[in-house]
């Protein structure tokens, strides 16, 4: 269905709250009274075939007795009688219900069988529902200010839209929102997600011009590759911040118990977000940071971060916390400092940070951020302010509002405690000037901001096809499925890898010595020595690798010592391997998610990946731009571009061999995993080449 069928769930002209009560503390009586509350435009009715009267209104015994037509019906009632209700809501014509109710498929099989018996009900009428088991939904734009939540505290309106998972912590979100002076327009708890999921929300918020910003808290994903298509066009156009929760291995049992629902590998998580422009907090306080920040037009054009303070230790906190996180605090011009020493006291810190010391007032701090609006070596002023005694801390609040007006940089004021018991800073919150307690949480914020900012300015990129030999891959994959081999190494995994152009180190195979001198005329000295059993999938674990073989003599010996050892019922092979050294080993890999698919990896090998496991990951497929910032996204990164002297390495040559693996894993979806590893970089061409490769099938 398309997303204007939503409107009768978050635009409606008349509500039923099936199970409103007269019993106060009970969630039917805090969503009716907060329907009333909050000025509903449309229509309201309580249902309730117990009550004659709820809130001085009539009280109708079911839906069906409601002489008026009903876009939408919130439903509280025991989970047994979820169908009934259901039922009688599709026959009244009800066009959206949300079921508050729990006991659904989170608490086990049978409230599975009874969340689909609902379901199929709604799909029989044609309806749209939220949940169950969930928070409610709201929307407090003035047009319709509808609060159909059971929270405490009345929600003030921004234009902030947000999905919850998880009713309880949708509660403690809408009430540290207003703590922050901060609204929604729209908010949905969607509980277990059965038929409106937050893809659904997010088709329905894209043109929306009440929503400026998406806020999202969730659990797991329904359908990954489907979220990923949305996001990655609404995020060219609004943002999206999300907490996703079940990060270790503990936290996604917890998710698994509570929402009926497995939550999925978190690295999968990161690749997906990046690749979608979705910015990912780390907790509900950093989602909010990001979201005020954004709220605020606090966009940055670059990195480059002027630190003003009044006191020596936050700034070197500020200092390390904005390098740590990528962003950069450059010395200010010299026409800056000269201006500075001017206008600060004598004993003032005029380079970046700028420390105006203790002593330093409102003229102060206008000097300050009056030197870095000008300078051209500045994008963002962080502003530290730790209120003295004898300092008038309201003159300095007003002195960082007035230039902040007249200026076009972002303005972050960060001041040392609990800024809502300082005096006059609610006066930021009313001027859009994002305030944080600490300079680590303005930092990190700042990162996220640029991080955005690239993401709006990030071309699409591209999927090059390349010409390959699918055939013979076939025919490799079809023998092995006949053999019932779920491995492929050795020669086979080297002819898949060329059949699909990514460059090998020579090899041949041998079993017998008068093969095996044939082999070596083949490959050449000096030569890498492997066992050729697909069994042994750890060959260098169990001894069945020689390295640097450089003579006949020492080939026979080092043949006839593996033959000693792994051969069995007179069935014996070795692959005879081109040796290259000298060059930076990286590892390409993938493995399948269930829920997210092919992962692709790139790595530095060696013990950067079994050590260090410096990888990167992107979900397949990947484009041209996808490859590369995956090879500059490890942290060895580099190793790569030359280091102390060394020659960088070719990376169109890296980049091309990911994508070429990237055309397989689509060919190919019967391969399950597959590890190239290493592929060998260098700064020639010619040596750009794979070594050792294995592939798994499903």
């Amino acid at each position: 269905m398309n997303s204007s069928s939503l409107d009768a769930i978050f635009k409606p002209k008349s509500v039923a709250v099936i199970g409103a009560s007269t019993k106060k503390h009970t969630i039917g009586y805090e969503i009716f009274n907060n329907i009333l509350r909050n000025e509903f435009t449309g229509k309201a009715f309580p249902v309730n075939p117990k009550a004659d009267v709820v809130h001085s209104m009539k009280c109708y015994k079911s839906i069906l007795e409601i002489p008026d037509e009903v876009d939408l019906a919130i439903i509280i009632v025991a989970r047994q009688f979820v169908p009934q209700v259901a039922e009688e809501c599709g026959q009244k014509g009800v066009k959206g219900i949300v079921v508050i109710s729990g006991g659904f498929k989170e608490v086990g099989e049978e409230g599975a069988k009874l969340e689909d018996e609902v379901l199929s009900i709604v799909k029989k009428y044609g309806m749209r529902m939220v949940g169950p088991n969930c928070f409610g939904v709201a929307n407090f734009s003035p047009g319709i200010s509808l609060d159909g939540t059971f929270s405490k505290m009345k929600s003030i309106y921004g234009k902030i839209g947000f999905i919850s998972q998880s009713g309880a912590l949708g509660q403690v979100i809408m009430e540290y929102a207003r703590s922050l002076n901060t609204g929604f327009s729209m908010f949905a708890s969607i509980g277990n997600k059965a038929d409106i999921s937050s893809n659904d929300l997010l088709l329905y918020w894209q043109d929306d011009p009440e929503v400026e910003i998406i806020l999202l808290y969730l659990e797991n994903f329904g359908t990954p590759r489907r979220f990923t298509q949305i996001a990655r066009q609404i995020t060219k156009k609004k943002p999206i911040i999300c907490v996703k929760a079940g990060r270790t291995e503990q936290g996604a049992k917890a998710v698994s118990s509570h929402t009926g629902a497995l939550s999925n590998l978190d690295v999968g998580v990161d690749a997906l977000f990046e690749q979608c422009g979705v910015l990912r907090a780390d907790s509900i306080e950093e989602m909010f940071d990001i979201a005020i920040a954004m709220y605020k037009k606090d966009v940055p054009k670059g990195d480059r971060i002027g630190i003003i303070t009044n006191a020596g230790g936050p700034a070197i906190l500020a200092t390390d916390a904005c390098i740590n996180f990528g962003l950069k605090v450059p010395e200010l011009s010299e026409k800056s400092q000269n201006y500075l020493r001017e206008n600060l006291m004598e004993v003032a810190a005029v380079e970046n940070p700028v420390d105006v010391i203790a002593s330093g007032g409102p003229d102060a701090y206008r000097a300050a951020m009056t030197a870095m609006m000008e300078d051209e070596n500045i994008d963002t002023l962080l502003v530290i302010f730790v209120p003295p005694i004898m300092i008038d801390h309201r003159a300095v609040i007003e002195t960082i509002i007035d230039v902040n007006k007249h200026n076009g940089k972002p303005v972050y004021v960060c001041f040392m405690g609990p800024y809502d018991q300082i005096d006059g800073a609610e006066r930021l919150f009313q001027e859009n000037i994002s305030v944080y307690m600490f300079p680590e949480y303005a930092a990190k914020t700042m990162a996220r901001m640029k991080k955005y900012q690239n993401w709006l300015k990030r071309p699409e990129g591209a999927f090059p096809e390349f010409d390959v030999d699918k055939a013979k891959v076939r025919d490799i994959l079809d023998k092995a499925a006949s053999d019932e081999r779920a491995s492929l190494i050795g020669v086979e995994a080297c002819d898949i890898l060329d059949a699909y152009g990514v460059p090998i180190a020579g090899y041949a195979l041998a079993s017998t010595v008068e093969e095996l001198e044939s082999a070596i005329n083949k490959v050449g000295f000096p030569v890498t020595m492997k066992i050729n059993k697909p069994e042994i999938l750890h060959k260098t674990d169990v001894g069945g690798v020689v390295t640097d073989i450089r003579s006949l003599d020492e080939l026979s010996k080092v043949f006839y010592d593996m033959k000693r050892k792994f051969e069995e019922d007179g069935v014996f092979e070795v692959l005879l391997q081109d040796q290259i050294k000298g060059e930076v080993e990286t590892v390409i890999g993938m493995t399948n998610d269930p829920s997210f698919g092919p992962l692709i990896m790139f790595g530095l090998g060696g013990i950067y990946v079994e050590v260090m496991k410096d990888v990167a990951f992107k979900i397949h497929p990947i484009t041209d731009i996808d490859a590369r910032e995956m090879i500059q996204s490890v942290k060895g990164y580099p190793l790569l571009t030359g280091f102390r002297g060394s020659k960088p390495v070719n990376i169109e040559s890296l980049t091309e061999t990911l994508l070429r693996l990237s055309q397989l894993i689509t060919d190919f979806p019967e391969i399950d995993q597959f590890d190239v590893n290493p592929f060998f970089a260098s700064a020639n061409i010619e040596n750009c080449k794979a070594v050792d490769a294995r592939f798994i099938l499903k």
